[in-house]
């Protein structure tokens, strides 16, 4: 298999102001949100990323897709060193976090098109790409709607659209159900299913278990910024539902 999304030995600490230490309850100026975490995912594969919150699963794709940067350790996608070519990193990959707030004044149609731009996308290729997302996530029936008159599902199927307006071949998901029903959860779990079968290779972050089972080839669990396990979804299970084997590993990591 080839390794596609490599991480060897990445550490991340942020500063914590007065308040922050006072919620913490720490005296510490300190917080270590990653810590000497490694990390593999191959191509063509769905990778998903277990851990309860606060474990650093979202601080770990935020280095990985060049928003921050590590403090130490080594981080590669596709051969390409994220740290010192960053910009071509953003070329290959797509990412979609429940942070990503589009602009309420615009409507998906125009945020397409400017994504697009930024993306060095020709009017072609951004045209048949839109025609595929907006038909797929049944946005072309609100593509002049502005993003604020939306539905929350509607607002994250346009989300979804726009990281992906560059037909990237290295998808990053930070919680892509969160907040969604059923129904919207679905087309997008089905999405993710597709673009691998594309040959796409997919991180996916998430607390729910059943969609890790559903979609991933491999599962990494991270506690407390590190990685305690990571193999395929089968090892990491042995046997057992991934939400039984998750808490074996929690209860043995942490002594509770």
């Amino acid at each position: 298999m080839e390794t596609i999304i490599s991480l060897q030995n990445v550490s991340k600490k942020f500063v914590l102001n007065a308040k922050q230490r006072k919620l913490e309850k720490t005296n510490e100026k300190f917080k270590v949100a990653v810590n000497g975490l490694n990390l593999n995912a191959y191509k063509g594969q769905i990778y998903g990323l277990l851990g309860p919150n606060g474990a650093g699963k979202t601080t770990t794709l935020r280095m990985l897709s060049t928003l921050i940067k590590s403090d130490s350790g080594t981080l590669m996608v596709d051969g390409i060193d994220v740290t010192k070519e960053p910009n071509k990193i953003r070329e290959k990959i797509g990412f979609l976090t429940s942070d990503l707030k589009l602009e309420d004044f615009f409507t998906p149609n125009y945020l397409f098109d400017y994504y697009a731009e930024l993306h060095n996308v020709s009017i072609a290729e951004r045209d048949k790409q839109k025609a595929k997302l907006f038909t797929k996530f049944g946005i072309d029936k609100f593509c002049e709607v502005k993003i604020g008159e939306l539905s929350t599902g509607m607002k994250q199927k346009a989300s979804l659209a726009v990281s992906l307006v560059h037909n990237p071949d290295i998808i990053i998901f930070d919680e892509p159900t969160n907040g969604l029903d059923v129904l919207t959860s679905k087309v997008v779990t089905d999405f993710l299913n597709e673009l691998k079968e594309e040959g796409k290779t997919i991180i996916v972050s998430t607390h729910i278990f059943s969609l890790i089972e559903k979609i991933c080839d491999r599962c990494g669990v991270i506690i407390n910024g590190k990685m305690i396990v990571e193999d395929s979804l089968e090892a990491v299970c042995n046997g057992k539902s991934l939400e039984d084997a998750f808490f074996d590993i929690y209860k043995e990591t942490v002594g509770e």
